[in-house]
């Protein structure tokens, strides 16, 4: 089984985002950063936050999904918010979005927050809420069941490190992995964690027996040349020891995004 992780920035690199996404072959795609604007008149629209402005592609969702037609997709919105329109202005929705390769078993799935709750009258302030969703699927090529579980972990305009909302949003996570994954089973967790590898999140998770494969494997970077910050480390792939990782890569090329993607094969 073939599982992608990637921040998808809005839709920013969208022309070479699209063909990376429908020739990646990924059996499951975990996208953060994932929008939709069902009433807009353009393409793209323009999204300001303080002295931060980005282009955000106006039908982003359904644009993916053309591109995957062979996946069923969940889209879990996180708020719903203003941006500009051309000259006027128009709602969009922004979270996750999860595509399972149709024929894959979904035998149970959650989506919950995990920090803060749903925002339907604008972004809000920092740190903004954040959801997790969780599937319970059936690997027939392994004959046993795995949980895949991602997350868009909370901003902080202060930084990367821990804080009391960051700490409390690893235990509604660990909580939400307890109402579906059952002990034994294959468990992988991965998302853009907005954290740094020392952040006391993982070693809540290594509790629970979760290792990251990023670290682990010696990668040192996940953002792309389009990141010009400090901190390069942003997204994670955790496992239970009993996920047998064939491959791993934190993908650099092509760019298609500020953050690179994650991709596993396991069995």
């Amino acid at each position: 089984m073939k599982i992608l992780s990637l921040n998808i920035w809005g839709g920013m690199l969208h022309g070479p985002l699209l063909s990376y996404l429908g020739a990646v072959d990924a059996d499951v795609l975990c996208l953060q950063e994932v929008a939709r604007a069902p009433s807009a008149r353009n393409p793209w629209l323009t999204y300001r936050d303080g002295a931060v402005e980005l282009q955000q592609r106006a039908h982003l969702y359904e644009e993916i999904a053309a591109v995957l037609p062979r996946h069923d997709g969940f889209f879990c919105p996180t708020a719903r918010g203003e941006l500009q329109d051309g000259d006027a202005t128009c709602w969009q929705e922004f979270g996750l979005a999860t595509f399972v390769r149709k024929g894959i078993p979904i035998m149970g799935q959650i989506l919950d927050f995990i920090h803060g709750q749903y925002s339907h009258h604008g972004f809000g302030e920092h740190p903004r809420s954040r959801n997790a969703h969780a599937i319970r699927l059936f690997d027939e090529k392994a004959n046993a069941p795995i949980t895949v579980v991602q997350l868009h972990g909370l901003r902080d305009p202060a930084g990367k490190g821990d804080s009391p909302e960051r700490r409390s949003q690893a235990r509604a996570l660990l909580a939400l992995i307890d109402r579906i994954h059952p002990p034994g089973e294959r468990l992988l967790v991965c998302g853009d964690f907005n954290l740094l590898p020392d952040s006391e999140t993982f070693r809540l998770l290594g509790e629970r027996g979760l290792a990251d494969l990023v670290t682990g494997r010696g990668f040192t970077d996940t953002r792309t040349s389009l990141y010009t910050k400090e901190g390069r480390y942003a997204d994670y792939m955790l496992v239970t020891p009993n996920v047998t990782v064939h491959g791993f890569d934190v993908v650099a090329a092509p760019e298609v995004s500020d953050h690179r993607p994650l991709l596993a094969e396991i069995g």
